[in-house]
């Protein structure tokens, strides 16, 4: 594992807070924190409705609210226990895990990652809306983040002793069944997207796999017509391979029977063709 002060600028902190580093991925939770904390004002003073504007509205996005897609994720109400358990639980797990992932790849990359995790969701329900129209509001992607960390370490124990890999399949398995008992296909979707790209990143950074390269602007090489050689040119270069293959008979023959088996005639012929050779290393024509 990388250091986690080391000098290169995808392993610094993105800011200091009160002498504490802040990396990427403390900077996503700390923004979803300050974000809950605006929600929870705003509901207590009755401005909980200027917030319906940036949640998820399939609809309202093909009709050109595109920012939609964008800050659905800054919406946490905390109006039930369970869902305060949840924003809480999916912070804890992109402080530890997040900054594993962070670590190996460094800051560009778990950047790259964390948006594409981020944005998988709200690009399918926009396309899912043409025909049924969805909503979101106030996912984190910290399952896809835990399911990167366990796919990079799947031996390391997590919860009490038990390996990350199995854990993973654990909750993938869980959240499956609670979205196909409540007939929630869209929710099936989206955690089947991001953990399915979060394993596929991994893998592909470790090599398993490559994309095809696509070219769609590439270029043929342009055709060259060449002059006519000379006909005592190509006379002298028919000639030169002509000899070369017999050259090749005479040590066919060495090889099989010795020197000893070649003619004087035959060795009149090696002679002059080593001879031509050391004419031409030497320069000489």
């Amino acid at each position: 594992m990388m250091s986690e002060y080391e000098t290169s600028d995808e392993h610094r902190p993105v800011m200091w807070l009160r002498g504490y580093p802040v990396y990427a991925a403390h900077f996503v939770v700390l923004t979803f924190v300050v974000s809950m904390l605006v929600t929870v004002l705003m509901n207590l003073f009755k401005f909980g409705e200027l917030l319906s504007g940036l949640v998820f509205l399939s609809e309202q996005v093909l009709h050109g609210e595109v920012w939609r897609v964008v800050t659905y994720g800054l919406v946490n109400p905390m109006s039930t226990s369970d869902l305060a358990w949840k924003f809480t639980l999916d912070m804890a797990m992109m402080v530890w895990f997040g900054r594993e992932v962070e670590r190996h790849y460094g800051r560009r990359k778990f950047l790259i990652f964390y948006g594409v995790v981020y944005l998988i969701t709200p690009l399918l329900f926009t396309l899912i809306g043409v025909w049924h129209p969805l909503m979101l509001i106030g996912e984190t992607g910290a399952m896809a983040i835990f399911i990167a960390f366990a796919t990079l370490y799947p031996r390391t124990g997590v919860f009490f002793g038990l390996e990350a890999r199995w854990v993973a399949t654990i909750l993938v398995a869980v959240y499956t069944l609670i979205a196909l008992s409540n007939r929630d296909s869209a929710s099936l979707l989206s955690l089947w997207a991001t953990t399915g790209f979060a394993f596929a990143f991994v893998r592909y950074q470790q090599g398993s796999f490559s994309l095809p390269a696509v070219n769609v602007f590439h270029r043929g090489p342009k055709l060259r017509v060449l002059p006519d050689l000379d006909s005592n040119e190509s006379s002298s270069k028919n000639a030169r391979a002509s000899s070369m293959a017999e050259i090749d008979v005479l040590l066919d023959k060495i090889a099989q029977s010795g020197i000893s088996s070649l003619t004087t005639k035959e060795r009149a012929k090696l002679d002059a063709a080593r001879a031509e050779l050391l004419k031409r290393e030497s320069g000489q024509r």
